[in-house]
């Protein structure tokens, strides 16, 4: 899943970083001050990584990324949890959000370039990966909605991670969640046939906030200023969907700063500040997409189509959505278009895909209340435009 250095450039290569991986270690945590038997302890000073009593290989990578997340925001280089792709031109768009959002799945596009599914640094010469591969969620995975990926599982040298095979076929069962239902696939960059070799592009055109909105309350895309940028940003709304964490079976409303909070050790304001600046600097249009539900919260509504969402991606990455009419939605002060072409306009705006428009607007409200909740701790380092940013409870009401 990291980057493969061809020997020459390992021979004599000391390593900064040293990462102990022990699977079957037990920690104790009256003994060793941790919250459960399963650990991961960091020392930056003597940059050094402890994972025990976890078998999930996402571990290993995170530590990684964890420690650059950490060195280069100095350096002015901003690390990101995010997915990346390029079109003809080599310029890119920057895909972040959690697991289970759509980052992997919707990078993935057979009419771009992909740099890389989860880990970027952007710099003054632009957007680079720090891996080698793909680590994909499987469940549920087909070769309908995601060929690029699905080709991959046909191939040797692809890992399958808690994928449950049939006994007779060996052929893997991606619907079967018996085992947990983050189960995995990963793959070696060069797998998907539009990957890039260099792992690098120009600065974005386009930045996408990646939301799995289990309330149904937000919009299936948004556009956003740069204060909003910032605010969601810093914000990191999603849900916690079954599978991503032990214990979650159903979607959970959580917010992540970063789109990575356990990640980012430095004070989130100093990757939002960065962030804003090279919005600014290289004039990036950043949008808001739901693929979360539609039609009603968790349990009553649906999974917004991905059909519907790589439609919505399409025109924005294009730039045709950029200049389409837009209508402000009252809640989060959202700028969503009024129609796009291939996208029914009904689903579009929330509110009207409801059965009642007394349930939604009771959740919508519920929902700004959760906002402002969680964003009390950022007030102190943020300037007034970001402040502005938050959901209206004047507009809501």
């Amino acid at each position: 899943m990291l980057i493969r250095p061809p020997k020459a450039e390992i021979d004599g290569f000391v390593p900064e970083l040293t990462i102990l991986d022990l699977p079957s270690f037990r920690a104790d945590p009256k003994r060793h001050g941790c919250r459960s038997r399963t650990v991961i302890a960091v020392d930056f000073s003597r940059k050094i990584v402890l994972i025990g009593g976890t078998s999930y290989a996402g571990e290993i990578k995170k530590a990684v990324f964890g420690y650059l997340n950490f060195l280069l925001p100095p350096q002015r280089v901003l690390p990101m949890h995010c997915s990346a792709n390029a079109d003809i031109d080599g310029a890119s768009a920057l895909f972040f959000g959690l697991s289970g959002t759509g980052k992997t799945t919707l990078s993935a596009d057979a009419s771009r370039s992909l740099i890389g599914d989860d880990e970027h640094g952007w710099g003054a010469d632009g957007v680079f990966n720090f891996e080698g591969g793909c680590y994909a969620k499987a469940i549920k995975l087909s070769r309908e909605a995601e060929p690029e990926i699905f080709a991959t599982s046909e191939r040797f040298g692809t890992v399958l991670e808690n994928v449950a095979l049939d006994p007779v076929t060996r052929r893997p069962n991606f619907d079967d969640d018996s085992k947990t239902e983050n189960t995995r696939i990963a793959y070696p960059l060069d797998f998907i046939a539009n990957a890039s070799a260099s792992g690098r592009a120009s600065h974005p055109r386009n930045i996408v906030m990646l939301t799995c909105d289990a309330f149904g309350v937000l919009p299936p895309i948004a556009k956003l200023d740069p204060a909003q940028a910032m605010y969601h940003f810093l914000s990191g709304y999603t849900a916690k969907v079954a599978g991503t964490e032990k214990g979650v079976s159903e979607p959970l409303a959580t917010f992540s700063t970063c789109f990575g909070a356990p990640f980012m050790p430095r004070h989130p304001s100093e990757y939002g500040n960065l962030l804003r600046e090279l919005i600014a600097l290289h004039q990036v249009d950043c949008w808001l997409v739901n693929t979360g539900w539609t039609g009603g919260m968790f349990g009553v509504g649906h999974r917004m189509p991905i059909q519907v969402t790589r439609k919505l991606l399409s025109g924005a990455l294009s730039g045709s959505l950029a200049k389409t009419g837009y209508r402000v939605e009252p809640y989060f002060g959202l700028s969503v278009p009024r129609s796009v072409p291939g996208v029914e306009t009904t689903i579009l705006d929330p509110v009207g895909t409801w059965m009642s428009k007394h349930d939604y607007a009771a959740t919508a409200r519920r929902l700004v209340e959760m906002f402002h909740e969680n964003f009390v701790k950022f007030e102190p380092f943020v300037d007034d435009a970001v402040l502005g940013a938050q959901p209206s409870f004047r507009l809501a009401a």
